[in-house]
């Protein structure tokens, strides 16, 4: 992998501006830029269409670095995806949805074009890790990060790229860790790239 492309998918709000995610950003951007590997960065507040289908074909690699949004991307993450993703479906992302006239019913999401590239996750959360792969715990009856995940998995997969382990920050508004969450991170990048 030698270019890397970064999409800071942080949703403003008057309470949430954006430092953690920011942050991150900023320490893999330095640790990939230590590495000799050339970083291009990406706003879901501001972008153009052709601007991004470029992006996305030189990059070897995608981070998506976003909160977690009621369990989900922020709202404009989405709509960057819908406004990417859709215009790169005439075989640039992909070639459709990979399925044939002759046999419609298979293959639906084998239409990628994107072989070989890899993309991360990295998400922050409230909720604290022990809410995750914990069947004692309410809300996600034992679910992980992953299969929280798993649509924003299959829109990656749609184009034919290999997931790297997913990271995350935990319980950030409630019991942050910032510093340590920070040099996890940093490890993080430097394991997976």
């Amino acid at each position: 992998m030698q270019n890397i492309l970064i999409i800071n998918a942080h949703q403003p709000y008057d309470f949430s501006k954006g430092e953690l995610t920011k942050s991150l950003i900023d320490v893999a951007t330095q640790v990939l830029q230590n590495k000799g590997l050339t970083v291009k960065h990406s706003f879901v507040t501001d972008y153009t269409v052709p601007d991004e289908l470029e992006k996305w074909q030189w990059a070897d690699a995608v981070i998506l670095q976003f909160p977690s949004n009621w369990m989900m991307i922020p709202w404009l993450a989405k709509k960057y995806m819908d406004d990417v993703f859709t215009a790169g479906m005439g075989g640039i992302l992909c070639n459709t949805d990979g399925r044939s006239s002759a046999n419609p019913s298979i293959n639906y999401g084998t239409g990628g074009k994107m072989h070989g590239k890899k993309y991360l996750l990295s998400a922050t959360f409230n909720a604290p890790k022990n809410a995750f792969d914990n069947a004692d715990e309410y809300l996600f009856a034992g679910k992980g990060l992953d299969d929280l995940f798993f649509p924003i998995h299959c829109n990656f997969r749609f184009f034919a790229m290999t997931a790297l382990p997913t990271f995350a920050c935990f319980d950030v508004i409630k019991n942050p860790t910032i510093e340590q969450d920070l040099k996890d991170f940093e490890s993080h990048i430097n394991q997976y790239f």
